[in-house]
């Protein structure tokens, strides 16, 4: 990734400064941790069974523990880390818990938890291709995320994407590994091809409209399918959709008395329970008002 500041109509590239110890990486990924992922500061260094996790975070969106590895250096297998690390969360959860409500607030109980949602975060400068191709499966709980800080005291963090048309990970079912079949069935990492199962193409077609609209508003918004409904982000939620079988509930990511709505189509859900973030909620059947709709939307993105 090339970087340049811009002088007199002039591109000059930045130099990157490499970091020099992985803690580096870590201190700055944790002290901004919220900002980046809007996860919940768990703990440092947190030690399981002989196990060191370098961050313990929670997410919760899903409800579920969030594990975040530091690699200065790119030589190790990061699926072998990744499955070692879920399966740490699967078989001692009571000290994840234990851990959360020692450092939190509230409380939880195991059940509060989501375990089908875990995940490992790997952040890295670069990762080889070898490691990009290892977790390029569409539904693997485990993520690489690039950094890179350059001078002028520029910091650059990307997520690597997978492939769109890549295989499911539960193909790794067929692995002899019985831990590695465990874990494939115990995790589960939602896509919006489950989302859109047995619904009919009238429905799918309004999703799609929808999604492409909603997508047009930037270019950086992120589609993220939940267990309940597909997030649409850009940093965090800006609209959260769920597919029923005749018709869209749209939750617009805005607190109540925020939102400029003059046709009075929403309405508030701050009150009453509901799967998505905000306190606004639509009931979707057609296109009609998709433009209108889009306006709305939009308001979450400024």
């Amino acid at each position: 990734m090339q970087i340049f500041n811009l002088k007199n109509k002039s591109l000059v590239s930045l130099k990157e400064n490499s970091f020099k110890l992985e803690k580096d990486i870590q201190q700055l990924f944790e002290t901004n941790l919220a900002l980046l992922t809007d996860y919940q500061f768990i703990k440092s260094e947190f030690i399981i069974k002989g196990f060191r996790i370098d961050t313990l975070a929670f997410d919760p969106e899903s409800k579920s523990f969030v594990i975040i590895e530091y690699k200065k250096i790119t030589s190790n297998s990061v699926v072998d880390q990744g499955f070692t690390y879920l399966g740490l969360a699967l078989e001692h959860k009571a000290d994840f818990v234990l851990e959360y409500n020692e450092s939190q607030k509230n409380t939880l109980k195991r059940a509060d938890v989501d375990w089908t949602q875990c995940r490992v975060l790997f952040v890295s400068p670069s990762f080889t291709d070898y490691q990009k191709q290892a977790t390029n499966f569409k539904d693997l709980p485990i993520e690489l995320w690039e950094i890179k800080r350059f001078e002028n005291d520029l910091v650059v963090i990307n997520p690597v994407k997978k492939d769109k048309s890549t295989a499911s990970f539960k193909q790794l079912k067929q692995n002899n590994d019985s831990k590695i079949s465990k874990i494939v069935h115990e995790i589960k990492v939602y896509t919006e091809e489950e989302h859109l199962e047995g619904k009919s193409d009238n429905i799918i077609e309004l999703y799609e409209s929808y999604k492409d609209a909603i997508l047009k508003l930037s270019t950086d918004i992120e589609i993220e399918p939940k267990k309940m409904y597909i997030a649409f982000k850009k940093g965090k939620n800006v609209v959260d959709i769920r597919i029923q079988q005749k018709n869209l509930i749209f939750w617009i990511n805005m607190k109540k008395g925020t939102l400029d709505d003059p046709k009075n189509i929403v309405i508030d859900c701050s009150t009453k329970g509901h799967y998505g973030n905000g306190d606004y909620e639509l009931s979707i059947s057609d296109t009609n008002n998709l433009e209108y709709i889009m306006s709305l939307i939009k308001q979450s993105i400024l």
